[in-house]
Parts: structure tokens; C-alpha cells; sequence
């Protein structure tokens, strides 16, 4: 899965615009990343991705490609 299709999926979860999501970006500022945002991003990576990962690992992740690195296939 490249980069961009992996923003495209972030920014369905948090419901965002495409193209609104930049890697470098910081979770902590965007007002579209909260508790719903972090139930359906488990559930998109399970989905998706066929793991499963914990709320304290995402609690742990700064930035937009934290999250693109969790969403790394094994």
C-alpha cells in the first residue's frame, strides 16, 4: 500500500477532506483526531490491515506517519 493510500484511509477515518493530511503533521492538532477517530482507525487496521492494535500504542503516537508506520503490512 503506498503513502498516499494510506492518507487517503487516515482521512476517512477522521472524516477529513482528501488531500488535507500530511505526514509530518501533529496528531495533537488536528480536531478531527479524537476518541472516534481512534476506534475507527482499530477498526480500519484490523480491517484492512489484519491486526490489532491497542489503544495504548496509538495513545503513544505524535504524528500523521506514526500512525502510517502502524498501518505497515507484515
Amino acid at each position: 500500500m503506498t503513502n498516499e493510500e494510506k492518507l487517503e484511509l487516515l482521512e476517512e477515518v477522521m472524516e477529513m477532506d482528501p488531500g488535507t493530511l500530511k505526514p509530518e503533521m501533529a496528531l495533537e492538532n488536528l480536531e478531527e483526531w479524537n476518541s472516534i477517530a481512534v476506534i475507527s482507525f482499530i477498526a480500519m487496521v484490523d480491517d484492512e490491515f489484519d491486526k490489532v492494535i491497542k489503544s495504548a500504542v496509538i495513545k503513544e503516537q505524535k504524528t500523521v506517519a506514526d500512525l502510517m508506520a502502524l498501518m505497515e503490512e507484515e
